[in-house]
């Protein structure tokens, strides 16, 4: 096993510990997930709504330039369905030919937060378009990054800020030999996906 693979096996761990963690949390904040609804105990929610703002307050706290930019955040919702749209077209009649898993829309587009209680109507809408904006982009990112290990499997020369899921199983920039050997294997790779 390599140092990276190890290093990835401790994120991999981590990130079990810190959702163990997050788990935690149902029972502090009264709590329960059945499905993909969020069930609060009663007193939770009459809590949590002695603490939301009206929609007027809300309002006349808000900065001008925070309204008068409100259009040009929501015209981001057009670009972000039609990209919603076609990544899952694609998906579905390339990855059935490449034989790649398909990724699940619903664990990377989580709308929950509408479900508190302390939350006006404006912040509510907001929540859930930041939960399907930033889930979305989740979303097409791993469907690329699928791609890319299918076609693809070349880490890069230069550092890059952010590595998808797939980035730790590519080839070494430069590696012309193991490309040559392993490109069919990486393309078949994929027996670690947990969805």
């Amino acid at each position: 096993m390599s140092r990276i693979e190890e290093i990835i096996n401790e994120i991999k761990k981590l990130d079990n510990e810190l959702l163990a963690e997050i788990q935690k949390k149902e029972e502090k904040f009264f709590y329960k997930i059945n499905g993909k609804k969020i069930l609060f105990e009663e007193e939770a929610r009459k809590y949590q709504k002695e603490f939301m703002m009206k929609i007027s307050t809300y309002l006349s706290n808000a900065s001008f330039l925070n309204i008068v930019t409100v259009p040009v955040i929501w015209s981001c919702l057009i670009p972000a369905l039609i990209l919603d749209f076609f990544a899952s077209i694609y998906q579905f009649i390339c990855f059935r030919i490449y034989k790649i898993p398909f990724v699940k829309r619903s664990k990377y587009v989580v709308i929950d937060r509408n479900s508190l209680h302390y939350l006006n109507a404006i912040e509510k809408i907001n929540c859930v378009y930041c939960g399907y904006f930033n889930g979305v982009i989740a979303y097409v990112q791993e469907i690329a990054a699928r791609t890319e290990q299918y076609w693809c499997p070349i880490k890069h020369a230069r550092k890059i800020i952010t590595m998808h899921s797939r980035y730790h199983k590519f080839l070494e920039y430069g590696d012309c030999l193991d490309y040559q050997q392993r490109l069919k294997q990486l393309r078949e790779d994929f027996a670690d996906i947990d969805d």
